[in-house]
């Protein structure tokens, strides 16, 4: 059956990822919040986009920034009340624009209710909530932990004489989905907000929330990305995503995309399979290696760029969804630093140019793309090297860990000015006044210094900037069913500077060519451009040749004769 057939709103939608600490402030206290979302709702609108996925707002001490919940069904006072969540939910939605939620349950805060009654005693009705190591069966089973410390997953508690665990920073203690009272709490907790009318919702590390809990020994020194698939096929995943479709998801229409950590190409359809009835789309991992060390993904490598093994990688997932399931597309978000930098060129000469040239390609791809907020106009790193700038527990932790055992942390700090996460997480650049027009206080993390030229009332004023190409490439998307549900197929495929594929619906074909350098690069293809249209470009002028300039994008849609 042809994808056509299949048709669901959640393929068709444009999604913009808003991380509510950098978005607007409306009170001066330098942290964004929920009034400033709904002051800029017509802002959003006028973009095109369809779906806001929103960062945690929950109430939490913000350990990791919001990814440690200490309560489920309140919102963190530094953003605002539920009033201004509901209010916020009615005015995106007046709009048109649908709104889905990050999900954190494969952990909560420590200073969550749950996890404060679970260490008081080993008797305590809350203790199987999470996972727990008594010492007298001796020191637990190492398992690496990514934001810890000393990076071990298991925390002394002396309460209990017992160890909990945390796959992330010890603030983060792993929920025992093998609790069937975890997993009623978590629905419970889901289906409170679908019934306020949420419209779905991002589910944070999912397929990390099923465990081995006999904790078998593995081996302490293997290699940082070796760990993850001990902690994503648990023993009872499939099983519990099935059970969270059943008793959640098939009882709204809801949209979902969890975050795929450690799977495979090999395993993708057994999520994602219509007929298996547990999620509608996943993100996986394997192209955000881009740039980085394959050995380590806490460290850069620009010798890590080879273009045509990147390009691979999404012609085999995009293989993966031909007849069954659904994929997505992204480039940056909150994990990531931002796009222009890793996968485009930040000079003054290509920033504009490389910004349009990925945003094409994020919105011609056979998948859902999800556009995170600041891409839109082209927002680059802060190339921080001094640690005083970062507020990321994930850059500090590991910083002074290398710095209390005499490692290389200045090399470390050299890698996370092009890697770190609080890269993508700098305040949105609105104007070129103080803070960018983001706050009338002193930001929470410093506004990248260029936003006096890079900013988002410089840009709507102007026709040709990254902002307006944007808009234009979102309605292009939706206007055209083969950018959505057209057959993909990579031209050229070795060629090392250019990126083409073509895009097939019935009887319109489509030739998408994407020149990832900043030099001059020529397709080799035998398809014929002399007749064909340009829908759209990021140059004035297209010669519909085969001659691409730096950073050159175009559409082309080829004469039917050719099809």
């Amino acid at each position: 059956m042809h994808p056509l057939a299949k048709r669901n709103w959640w393929k068709e939608v444009v999604v913009y990822q808003v991380y509510p600490r950098s978005f607007k402030d409306t009170n001066g206290d330098g942290i964004g919040d929920l009034k400033g979302i709904i002051e800029k709702v017509d802002y959003i609108k006028s973009l095109g986009i369809d779906v806001v996925w929103l960062n945690p707002i929950y109430e939490s001490p913000n350990d990791d920034m919001g990814y440690d919940i200490s309560d489920y069904r309140a919102i963190m006072q530094q953003f605002g009340t539920m009033e201004d969540f509901d209010l916020l939910l009615t005015r995106l939605h007046q709009n048109g624009i649908k709104l889905i939620m990050d999900l954190v349950v494969n952990h909560t805060s420590d200073e969550h209710f749950w996890f404060k009654e679970s260490r008081k005693s080993r008797t305590n009705p809350y203790r199987n909530f999470y996972h727990w190591w008594d010492a007298e069966k001796g020191t637990p089973p190492y398992r690496w932990s990514i934001f810890d410390k000393e990076s071990n997953a298991w925390k002394y508690d002396k309460t209990t004489d017992s160890y909990y665990f945390h796959i992330f920073s010890e603030k983060q203690p792993d929920l025992n989905w093998e609790n069937k009272e975890v997993r009623k709490a978590v629905y419970e907790m889901m289906k409170f907000w679908l019934d306020k009318g949420i419209d779905g919702f991002r589910l944070d590390v999912i397929t990390c929330i099923s465990k081995d809990t006999r904790f078998p020994v593995l081996e302490e020194n293997m290699p940082v990305g070796a760990w993850f698939p001990y902690y994503s096929k648990g023993p009872h995943l499939h099983e519990y995503l099935e059970e969270m479709n059943r008793e959640v998801f098939a009882k709204y229409d809801c949209m979902n995309v969890g975050e795929a950590s450690g799977i495979s190409i090999e395993d993708a359809l057994l999520f994602v399979d219509e007929e298996r009835n547990e999620l509608q789309t996943f993100y996986h991992f394997d192209h955000t290696g881009f740039g980085i060390s394959k050995e380590n993904f806490m460290y850069a490598d620009d010798n890590n760029r080879d273009l045509v093994e990147w390009k691979k990688i999404f012609d085999k997932w995009d293989k993966v969804f031909v007849d069954k399931g659904w994929g997505t597309i992204y480039l940056g978000n909150h994990d990531m630093s931002r796009m222009v930098s890793r996968f485009g060129n930040e000079s003054d000469a290509y920033r504009e140019r490389s910004a349009k040239m990925l945003q094409t390609f994020l919105l011609s791809m056979r998948a859902t793309p999800y556009i995170y907020n600041g891409d839109e106009i082209g927002m680059v790193n802060t190339n921080h090297t001094q640690i005083e700038n970062y507020r990321d527990v994930y850059t500090i932790n590991y910083y002074n860990q290398l710095k209390q055992k005499g490692g290389d942390y200045q090399g470390f700090l050299n890698s996370h000015a092009k890697i770190s996460r609080d890269n993508g997480r700098t305040p949105m650049q609105w104007d070129n006044t103080a803070h960018a027009g983001f706050t009338t206080g002193k930001p929470w993390l410093a506004v990248h210094e260029n936003h006096n030229i890079l900013n988002i009332q410089e840009q709507e004023s102007r026709p040709d900037s990254v902002l307006n190409y944007f808009r234009k490439m979102i309605q292009l998307r939706k206007q055209c069913d083969t950018l959505i549900y057209g057959a993909f197929e990579l031209i050229d495929v070795n060629n090392s500077q250019i990126i083409a594929y073509t895009r097939q619906l019935n009887k319109e074909k489509l030739l998408v060519v994407l020149n990832f350098s900043d030099s001059q690069a020529v397709l080799n293809t035998t398809i014929d451009l002399k007749n064909s249209t340009t829908l759209i470009s990021n140059y004035e002028q297209t010669a519909n040749n085969c001659i691409c300039r730096p950073y050159e994008a175009v559409i082309y849609q080829l004469e039917t004769s050719n099809n």
